[in-house]
């Protein structure tokens, strides 16, 4: 398991940089709204542009890597991730923030699944879950560091540095992939299905675009609901396409094996109901409670501790209770630590605040690494290509969802009550509202199957 440990951990150094980019952004949002001259929930858009091109493109990964060679492909996304967050700092409006930031996803999105594609063809089932572990325990660091560092970073150096924290990483990464992994053999896998990457990329862009700037006054009056509409009719137009195509660009065939069919599709509701918190706990306390972006940060980084500390206690516990019960009765107390944002208010001692956040992120990261677990526990081995792409799809459309949901309520909350600005009560209803969305996905989990996964956990009967 040695050499597996290592891909894992070097593999991990992406996921580093995507997660601690993801991170800090998010606390250095307020700093950049002033800056950028543009309300903080407008600043949204930096994160989920971010996100829809990482959807967007993850359903070619998996063609580019067959055809192209994983390791050369991983190092290609590696080193444009690193140029495009430089470009990130050196933006001087939202426009070319967004810009840099679509170009951001682009390279995430051959970054993370072909990594994970790497990782996942050399080993065998039973090692799956402590590589697994190997590949988030690393890449939890970035959660970790980076609320605190974004702030820190935000108030010395300004919101521009945030971005360049990734450039050391990009070069010690290109070294290591370099030095360490050994190449996957190139496969033919034929000519690419042109037609599905476009209705399924056309789909994803309309879709979130409407949602994001519906009721925003972004875009002129009525495209917003004509982007909803054309982006239906395109997802309609793709189910149908790929259900029938012989190599379609998502794998719709995928949602036969039922550990992956729960796992991702029950697994996106509970990702967008929790996709949000990252976005609302900074947000909360800077603009409702007026904290500065280190103050928040050092706070906000509590949920990944407890992320953190949950990784070594993964396995034991899927072992001892199995994939469903694990899914089903942690799924319902992750969804309770959201719930209870609802109650922040500024009387909140600090060290219970800090305590609360880091329980639930505790129960999250559970409920995260049972999921992306269970996605690949049943597949065979020559459908991981086509699985790496699926599943990074819907597990990078559920947070962009859950930006925009978070957004939309805090939006619609301020209008409700008439303030001119984001007070706590608008925060309250997003946090009640996100934690329905990740409730309703426990009873979709008690439906699998008893022993779904067993062979990955090692719990039987």
């Amino acid at each position: 398991m040695a050499d597996a440990r290592v891909t894992a951990a070097i593999v991990a150094s992406a996921l580093f940089m995507q997660n601690i980019d993801s991170a800090a952004v998010v606390t250095a949002l307020p700093s950049m709204a002033r800056d950028l001259g543009v309300e903080p929930t407008r600043l949204g858009v930096a994160i989920t542009s971010y996100l829809v091109a990482l959807t967007v493109f993850i359903p070619v990964s998996g063609y580019i890597a067959d055809r192209f060679g994983a390791k050369r492909v991983f190092l290609i996304a590696i080193a444009l991730f690193g140029l495009s967050s430089a470009a990130c700092g050196f933006s001087n409006g939202l426009g070319e923030l967004v810009v840099a930031r679509v170009l951001q996803g682009t390279a995430g999105a051959m970054m993370v699944p072909v990594g994970r594609l790497l990782l996942l063809s050399g080993i065998r089932k039973d090692e799956m879950l402590t590589a697994m572990t190997w590949l988030t325990m690393p890449a939890m660091i970035g959660p970790i560091m980076g609320p605190p560092l974004g702030g820190m970073l935000t108030d010395l150096f300004g919101w521009r540095s945030v971005f360049w924290i990734n450039l050391p990483v990009t070069v010690l990464g290109l070294a290591m992939v370099a030095w360490k992994i050994e190449p996957l053999p190139r496969t033919d896998p034929g000519p690419p299905d042109v037609l599905g990457l476009f209705l399924v990329g056309g789909a994803l862009a309309t879709l979130m675009a409407g949602l994001e700037s519906i009721g925003r006054d972004v875009f002129p009056a009525g495209l917003p609901e004509i982007l909803l509409v054309v982006g239906v009719i395109l997802a309609a137009w793709a189910i149908r396409h790929c259900f029938r195509a012989a190599r379609p660009a998502l794998d719709l065939s995928l949602l036969k094996f039922p550990s992956f069919m729960h796992a991702t599709m029950a697994g996106s509701l509970f990702r967008t109901g929790a996709g949000g918190i990252p976005f609302l706990v900074p947000m909360l306390l800077q603009i409702g409670f007026g904290w500065g972006a280190t103050e928040a940060g050092l706070v906000a980084f509590a949920t990944a501790i407890g992320a953190f500390a949950m990784k070594p206690l993964t396995r034991p516990i899927l072992r001892r209770f199995g994939f469903r019960t694990v899914l089903v009765i942690n799924g319902v107390l992750a969804s309770l630590g959201i719930a209870v944002g609802a109650g922040f208010s500024p009387a909140w001692p600090i060290a219970v605040m800090f305590a609360t956040l880091a329980l639930g992120g505790l129960f999250r990261s559970l409920q995260f690494t049972a999921l992306n677990t269970l996605a690949f526990a049943d597949l065979p081995r020559e459908k991981l290509s086509a699985g790496t792409s699926f599943y990074g799809t819907a597990q990078q459309l559920a947070p962009a969802l859950g930006v925009v949901l978070s957004t939309g309520s805090l939006e619609v909350s301020r209008h409700l009550s008439g303030h001119a600005t984001l007070t706590p009560s608008d925060f309250t209803a997003a946090f009640l509202i996100a934690a329905l969305v990740a409730l309703s996905a426990s009873p979709f989990f008690s439906r699998l199957p008893a022993d779904a996964g067993a062979e990955v956990s090692g719990k039987r009967g």
